[in-house]
């Protein structure tokens, strides 16, 4: 068999009792994070641009997060994955270098609701969904972003054909067809790192769309290459530089079933790109620690990864003194400039305003970078901040292990608190809490189409 005939019958044949508790029970929370997410993403301006250009095209009875009006189903779903990755928020897999919430929650929820799912069939579907994706993303080791590929675009679709396809009923033959399929669609490009492009967004929602097409494709017997991943011209030698060998491929299936890469699914504590997480973090431990004022810092050098080099600090003339939400999600600079002024990094500082503050743009010209020769990424994303100040002193601060890993795991009660605070941004504290409930009992929900999402409901 294939790989994708392996992949498909996995998800096929799996059932929601089969997958182990804590593993439902992490789904639940990613699920409640994303919807989160995205209720917070709704908030922002490119999210009313984008819904506006949605619905030049037509309006159709599928809902989208928060919004004041329903479009087309696969509308819809694109519109729901930019919303969930639309402020670097979301969970990402440092195995599969995706972020597959993005794609395989708006794949779920738009199945779902044209299927009248209930919440325990769409919750396995987004659980296989993911597990395929990350299993897909790890075997490229990397490889994507180097030959100029968003890793998220490229691997989404199939993630969310998979949640797509087990929610449609497809059987093992059309559900292995329909990953060759939305391999014809597999996108997603990294020259958003060079601009303050909000391109970056659209890949995991045009993946999840795709997805839901391909499957549907399938399901009517529309044939597709069942050789996707390792065939002549597959997925790893067509979007990759290098040479994948047999032991990467073996990644994709190996363990299917028994080991779970969900489990080590990270989520986010701060809005920014993981790259940044620990650069902040550390930030914040030196000027807490040592009561510094901004006026004190001469100056800041940051160790990164080689891999950040080219997110989040390359080009320097882009990423210095970004003006929109898109760049500044993606710059060292002004993420570390903030943090030690500000002392937090939440959505207010990514605010238009709060982006071209005089104090901060000067701050974060005195920010420099240097390859972080203790890194342990790609286990962790990991980083260091050292800090000069003006009367000579030198403070210096690490974080090895980022905060929402599987090794220091955000609590419930933490990721309740940070849903809570993205979804007041656009829902009443008792319209919030009541869907948070909902989402954490997902498995008692008959009907996915019920859940108050959009802004009428």
């Amino acid at each position: 068999p294939t790989i994708g005939d392996t992949l498909a019958r996995f998800c096929v044949e799996q059932s929601c009792d089969a997958i182990p508790a804590p593993i439902r029970e992490k789904a639940r929370l990613h699920l409640l994070d994303s919807a989160g997410v995205a209720l917070a993403s709704a908030s922002f301006e490119f999210a009313a641009r984008a819904f506006a250009g949605f619905s030049r095209l037509g309006t159709g009875d599928y809902p989208v997060i928060s919004m004041p009006g329903r479009l087309v189903l696969r509308d819809a779903i694109c519109m729901n994955g930019m919303l969930v990755h639309g402020i670097e928020f979301d969970d990402t897999s440092i195995l599969g270098r995706i972020h597959p919430s993005a794609f395989c929650v708006p794949a779920a929820l738009g199945a779902g609701v044209f299927t009248r799912a209930s919440g325990r069939v769409m919750l396995t579907a987004y659980i296989l969904g993911v597990e395929c994706a990350i299993r897909i993303g790890a075997a490229a080791r990397g490889g994507f972003s180097p030959a100029g590929f968003n890793a998220t675009g490229v691997v989404g679709g199939f993630g969310a054909v998979m949640t797509a396809g087990k929610l449609l009923g497809l059987d093992g033959a059309r559900l292995a067809s329909a990953q060759g399929i939305v391999y014809s669609m597999a996108a997603g490009n990294r020259e958003f790192v060079a601009a303050d492009a909000w391109t970056k967004r659209l890949d995991p929602g045009w993946a999840a769309a795709a997805g839901v097409t391909a499957a549907s494709l399938a399901g009517a017997d529309y044939v597709g290459p069942r050789s996707a991943y390792e065939g002549r011209y597959g997925l790893y030698r067509v979007y990759l530089e290098h040479e994948v060998t047999a032991q990467d491929l073996a990644l994709v299936t190996e363990g299917l079933g028994e080991q779970w890469h969900f489990a080590a699914l990270a989520l986010k504590a701060v809005p920014s790109c993981y790259f940044n997480h620990p650069l902040i973090n550390a930030t914040i431990a030196i000027v807490e620690r040592y009561d510094l004022a901004p006026s004190a810092i001469r100056s800041i050098r940051v160790y990164v990864p080689r891999a950040a080099i080219d997110t989040i600090c390359e080009p320097k003339s882009a990423k210095l003194a970004p003006t929109y939400l898109a760049a500044a999600l993606f710059s060292a600079y002004y993420n570390v400039a903030s943090a030690a002024i500000r002392r937090r990094l939440t959505l207010d500082e990514l605010r238009p305003e709060a982006l071209v503050d005089p104090e901060v743009q000067a701050l974060a010209s005195k920010v420099t970078y240097a390859v972080d020769a203790e890194t342990s990424f790609p286990r962790h994303y990991s980083g260091a901040v050292e800090i000069v100040t003006k009367d000579g002193r030198t403070y210096m601060d690490r974080e090895d292990v980022n905060k929402g890993s599987a090794e220091r795991p955000m609590s419930q009660s933490e990721i309740g608190a940070k849903f809570m605070a993205n979804a007041t941004r656009t829902l009443s504290p008792e319209r919030a809490q009541a869907l948070m409930q909902a989402l954490l009992r997902i498995d008692e929900v008959d009907d996915v189409g019920s859940l108050r999402l959009a802004a009428g409901d």
